[in-house]
Order: structure tokens, then sequence, then C-alpha cells
């Protein structure tokens, strides 16, 4: 197993490309500390993970605020011990509206969830990896924060955001042992956020996989199956990167 012996934290986990991470974590070996708003949702996934003979915990909160962040990173502390590994992919799509009809609070909204909860979560857990030598932080961002869509201004400055922080977290924690990496999943088929925007695009979402060089949507499985590569010692040369995992859209 790539991961025995390991604690990983799982923020955004209740479903999508959260809970994939959560099963496909967990079944190498890691204990996961689930979170998300939706006790519902997490409480379902911790029940098959501990299923599947895994170990897991689903603590409910919003990890856009600095005690809520607090609380995840103790409950997986008291349950599990040391925290080895963090993926930060809480997050939400935001309006689907021109920049002019974006408001200050959904501006607000969406940075905070998105890009500051990455912050939060990942200060909390940097000084024990730092002590101890070893850690592994993913952020989940998105080929919107790198290619040109209209349409998701807020959405698309957290996502390009997540880059930034992740390469400035990587360049601290380089020589203490803390490798820290992006994800930037294109359109995802089975997830809520994917569903959503086609709602609204309406038409138009017929012709996404036209855009893309595998002539189709991903999958949440697909996704999961890179974070686990990067959270893991075969990726151990890695570190300040954002693997486009999008079919083929983004280039850079």
């Amino acid at each position: 197993m790539l991961l025995k012996g390991k604690t990983a934290i799982v923020t955004g986990g209740g479903r999508g490309i959260g809970r994939a991470v959560a099963r496909k974590l967990a079944g190498e070996g890691a204990a996961i500390l689930v979170s998300s708003r939706s006790s519902n949702e997490i409480e379902a996934v911790t029940a098959e993970i501990q299923k599947a003979g895994g170990r897991a915990k689903a603590v409910a909160a919003d990890v856009s605020k600095q005690a809520e962040c607090e609380k995840v990173v103790r409950a997986a502390r008291e349950a599990f011990g040391a925290i080895d590994i963090l993926v930060n992919n809480a997050g939400v799509l935001g309006p689907v509206a021109p920049t002019e009809g974006t408001t200050l609070e959904e501006w607000n909204e969406v940075l905070a969830i998105n890009l500051t909860s990455a912050f939060l979560m990942s200060r909390l857990v940097l000084p024990e990896m730092y002590e101890r030598g070893s850690g592994a932080i993913v952020n989940v961002s998105s080929v919107a924060g790198k290619v040109a869509f209209p349409m998701n201004s807020a959405y698309a400055t957290s996502k390009a955001g997540l880059l930034g922080l992740t390469r400035t977290l990587a360049a601290e924690g380089g020589r203490k042992g803390v490798r820290v990496n992006a994800v930037g999943p294109g359109p995802v088929s089975d997830t809520n956020m994917w569903q959503d925007l086609a709602g609204q695009l309406g038409p138009m979402s017929a012709h996404v996989a036209d855009s893309i060089l595998r002539g189709r949507l991903l999958n949440t499985d697909e996704v999961a199956a890179v974070v686990l590569f990067l959270v893991s010692d075969q990726a151990a040369a890695i570190t300040a990167q954002t693997l486009n995992v999008d079919g083929g859209m983004a280039f850079y």
C-alpha cells in the first residue's frame, strides 16, 4: 500500500472529486479525516471507507473560517495522530455571470471557500510537517485557473490564486521535507459542479468536449488517481507543480 500508516485530511470530501480522493487514499492505507459543510455526505463517505476496511472520521466544518479549520485539524490529530497529507479540495462554482454582474458578496464568498480555506488549512499543518521533516499538500485548482473562459471571474481568480499559493508553499517547504503541488481538473462529468454549470450553459455545454483533445469529459476517479500519485512517495521528486488533469485543454 502506498500510504500505509499515513493520515490525510480531505476538505470538501463529501462528494465529487473529494469523495473520490478520500476513497482512493483510504484504499492505499491512509486514515482519512473527511470534512465538508454537509454532515450527511461526509458520514456516508466515512461509512463507505469503513465498510471497505479503512479508517475514517467525518467532521462537518466550513473551512473558510479559521476556527472551523482548527476544529478539523484538532479532530484529525485526536483520531489518528500526526497529519501527513492535506488535500485542499473544498470549493464552490459561484456565480456564472459577467464580472460586472458579480456582487462583492459573491466574490468574497468564492475566494473564501476556494482559496482562503487552503491558506488556513495549510498554515495549521505545516509546523508539524516541518518539525517531522515530511509531508505532502495537494491543492485542487482547475483548468479555469489557466484558460480564458467568460462568466466565471471569481471562480477563475480563486483557482489561479491556488496556483500561486502552491508555488509559494513549495518554495518555503522544499528544504524542510514538505512537497506542495496542485491538480488542474477540466470538466468532470460526475460532479454536482459540472451538472450545475451545464444547466446554466444550456445547449453550449454539449460542445465542451470539442475543446478537449481526448474528446470527452473526465471522471472523479481519474482526478483522484493523480492526487494519490502526488501525495505518495512515487512523486518524491515533484513539488511546486500543477498537473493538468483535463484531457488536453491547457498546455502549460
